[in-house]
C-alpha cells in the first residue's frame, strides 16, 4: 500500500477522514505509524497529499487529519481494454495489473473458451471487483477508480457497442496467429482486446476483424493472462 486512499464517504469533517479495518491495520502492523506522523495520502478520484495520522483511541476509530492535498494524480493509459473473462483466481491479480498501469476502462467479456461457471464467481461481485482495483490505485499511488463491465454475451458487444468504442482509436486484437508484431509505443488511443489463454476461436476472430480490429501478436510463446497484460500495455505505451 503506497498510498492512503481515503473515501470521501468516510469524512469525519472537511480534512479528517476516517481509516478502514485493513487501512489501519496496514498503517499500524506495516508503516508503524504512531501519533502525528504524516503520511501520504490520496481522496478517492480526488488529488494526492499529506495528512496526520491519529490511532483509533476508546469508541473511536482512527483517523487522517490536517489532510492536503497538493499533487495530481499520474496520466492514465489511453486504452479500452476488453478482456475475455480470466480464471477467477487470476482475475484478481490482473486487475489489480491493470488499474496499476493505468488502465481506466475495462470490459470483461465472454468468449467461447471461458468457462460458463466463472460467471458464477464471486469475484464478479461489486465488491470484490471494487477491491482488487483499489489496491490497484493503491500500489500505483493514483485514485481514479477506474469503470467497468461484465460483457456476457460476445456477439451484441462486437456487434452493437465496439464500433463506437473504435471512433478515433486503433483496434489491437491479441491473438498468437496470423498476426503481425505487436507494435511498440502507440501514438494513438486504443482498443485492446486480449482472449483467453486459449485464445479467440475462428468465428470471434472473424468477428473482431469485421469490426475494424487488427490481430497483433508477441511471438511463439503463450503466456498467461496476468503476464501478458503489463506485457502488452508496457510495450503499447512504454513509460
Amino acid at each position: 500500500m503506497n498510498l492512503i486512499l481515503l473515501d470521501p464517504n468516510s469524512t469525519l469533517s472537511h480534512d479528517q477522514f476516517a481509516l478502514t479495518v485493513r487501512q489501519q491495520t496496514h498503517i499500524s502492523k506495516v508503516i508503524k505509524a504512531k501519533q502525528g506522523d504524516v503520511l501520504r495520502v490520496g481522496v478517492l478520484n480526488g488529488k494526492i497529499g499529506e495528512g496526520i495520522y491519529q490511532p483509533p483511541s476508546e469508541g473511536r476509530v482512527g483517523y487522517i487529519h490536517s489532510v492536503n492535498l497538493f499533487l495530481s494524480v499520474p496520466q492514465p493509459l489511453p486504452m479500452i481494454l476488453v478482456m475475455a473473462l480470466p480464471r477467477p483466481n487470476m482475475l484478481k491479480r490482473t486487475l489489480q495489473n491493470i488499474t496499476a498501469m493505468g488502465v481506466k476502462e475495462l470490459y470483461l467479456i465472454h468468449s467461447a473458451k471461458v468457462e460458463k461457471s466463472y460467471w458464477q464467481s464471486p469475484v464478479l461481485q461489486t465488491e470484490s471487483i471494487q477491491q482488487c482495483l483499489l489496491e490497484g490505485l493503491e500500489q500505483a499511488k493514483d485514485t481514479v477508480m477506474p469503470t467497468w463491465s461484465l460483457i456476457p454475451r460476445f456477439r451484441p458487444f462486437v456487434e452493437d457497442q465496439l464500433p463506437a468504442l473504435l471512433e478515433g482509436k486503433v483496434g489491437l486484437l491479441a491473438h498468437p496467429y496470423l498476426a503481425k508484431r505487436c507494435p511498440i509505443d502507440v501514438q494513438k488511443p486504443c482498443v485492446l482486446a486480449l482472449g483467453p489463454e486459449g485464445g479467440w476461436n475462428e468465428f470471434e476472430v472473424g468477428k473482431w476483424h469485421e469490426a475494424g480490429m487488427e490481430s497483433v501478436q508477441l511471438g511463439e510463446r503463450i503466456l498467461k493472462v496476468e503476464t501478458v497484460v503489463p506485457v502488452l500495455l508496457s510495450r503499447l505505451y512504454p513509460a
